[in-house]
């Protein structure tokens, strides 16, 4: 409700009408006006949003002093009376946190308000050799260091997003199940909490990797498309799903699970302990099999063997070379993949399928052979056979989509950060 609309009420004779509500949800407004169109002048803001211009400056002054604004240039509304100062979004004094656990390494991503990176870190760790405390007591301590690190720069980080490979109960943040680390029914939040001693002012919010990265590739990749289906190219293999615009999470919140679902019944055994599931088919580990056998062995030392994003760069490498063995090899990954990516388009109709992880580095040797058993298999023929794309995160688009989560938050309810002192 504007302000005017309030004022509207109270002479009508309804009922008093809550001002620190209303409010609240004008500083909403003018803070997310700002963010689509600026920077504008107050009296665009006032325009635009329909609020007096004595309203627009109050909300102004406070968005200001709560550092989530700030004044830039003069700009000339109309063709009389002196130029206003623009606004456009500050959230210098504000940071948000995002974490991602792998099986095979921890990643943080520290960024203010306005999306500028402050730090980012990521730290090889065998999730999949250590215990789930182990693994949370590693995670708290990267956290620790950049919320440290923001602090100096002057940011206050008001929450943390946390990306982890398995379904997740949103509201309590316990992590149902994550085969490949051998997790069940982990509160990865309230630990996390517990180790960091957070304050009740900073969230901390869970949820499942492939979702995270689906919010990301929206926010800040290639496509902006309503509905698209983000497939993680890790150790596991999941689904992200944006459908109209929103991120569809299922009745449980355990939508997605694309990995699991069975493509081969008479192939390996899952992680997950199921038959023939797609992970078992075009995950990376798979992939390493398949394509660089002598890396899978561990018959080559180094990073190369181990964490993930340097086996795709090694992937790449020789596929660009001509080895054969990688060519065959990732031509069947491709095969494979796309048998499972006919699964999301015969179900969901999306306009775009992005592809992470290691399949973004490597896509021109996987994306023939998927596209031809994509074609094959599509129920309604070539009208339903959607773009499929790399995507331009590679492996930071979790960790980007769990800060990315905290800073949705402070625009949805910029009242919860502080005044500057």
């Amino acid at each position: 409700m504007s302000q005017s609309a309030a004022d509207a009420a109270r002479s009508a004779g309804a009922a008093p009408v809550d001002q620190v509500a209303v409010r609240r949800v004008n500083l909403v407004r003018v803070l997310g006006e700002v963010r689509s169109a600026g920077p504008l002048s107050r009296a665009t803001v006032a325009r635009h949003t329909g609020l007096t211009r004595a309203t627009v400056s109050s909300l102004v002054a406070e968005l200001i002093e709560r550092r989530l604004l700030r004044e830039t240039d003069y700009q000339q509304d109309g063709t009389v009376g002196r130029p206003g100062r623009r606004l456009e979004i500050d959230g210098r004094g504000v940071a948000a946190l995002g974490l991602e656990v792998n099986s095979r390494y921890l990643a943080a991503w520290s960024m203010d308000l306005a999306g500028r990176t402050l730090q980012e870190r990521r730290l090889v760790h065998d999730a999949t050799r250590q215990d789930a405390g182990h693994t949370i007591r590693a995670l708290a301590a990267l956290a620790a260091e950049l919320i440290d690190s923001a602090r100096g720069t002057g940011a206050h980080t008001a929450g943390i997003g946390v990306a982890v490979p398995g379904p997740v109960d949103i509201a309590t943040g316990l992590v149902r199940s994550a085969p490949n680390l051998h997790w069940h029914n982990v509160p990865v939040g309230a630990l996390l909490r517990d180790l960091l001693g957070l304050p009740d002012d900073v969230s901390v919010v869970v949820d499942n990797e492939a979702n995270l990265a689906a919010l990301a590739e929206r926010g800040h990749g290639q496509s902006r498309a309503a509905d698209l289906v983000y497939v993680t190219g890790e150790a596991g293999i999941g689904a992200g799903i944006v459908a109209g615009g929103a991120l569809l999470r299922g009745s449980g919140g355990f939508s997605g699970e694309l990995g699991h679902i069975q493509v081969d019944p008479a192939g390996e055994r899952c992680a997950c302990g199921r038959i023939g599931c797609l992970e078992t088919k075009v995950g990376l580990p798979a992939a390493m099999r398949t394509a660089a056998p002598d890396l899978a062995n561990g018959a080559a030392a180094g990073a190369a063997a181990y964490d993930p994003q340097e086996q795709a760069t090694e992937l790449l490498r020789r596929a660009t070379a001509g080895d054969p063995q990688a060519l065959t090899g990732l031509d069947a990954i491709g095969r494979w993949l796309g048998i499972g990516l006919a699964i999301p388009v015969n179900l969901l109709n999306p306009d775009v399928i992005v592809l992470g992880g290691y399949f973004a580095a490597v896509a021109p040797y996987l994306m023939p052979a998927a596209m031809r058993e994509l074609r094959e298999r599509a129920v309604a023929g070539d009208a339903a056979v959607c773009r499929v794309t790399g995507s331009a995160l590679g492996f930071t688009a979790a960790v980007r989509g769990a800060a990315d989560v905290i800073v949705e938050e402070i625009f949805a309810d910029p009242g919860r950060v502080a005044a500057a002192a």
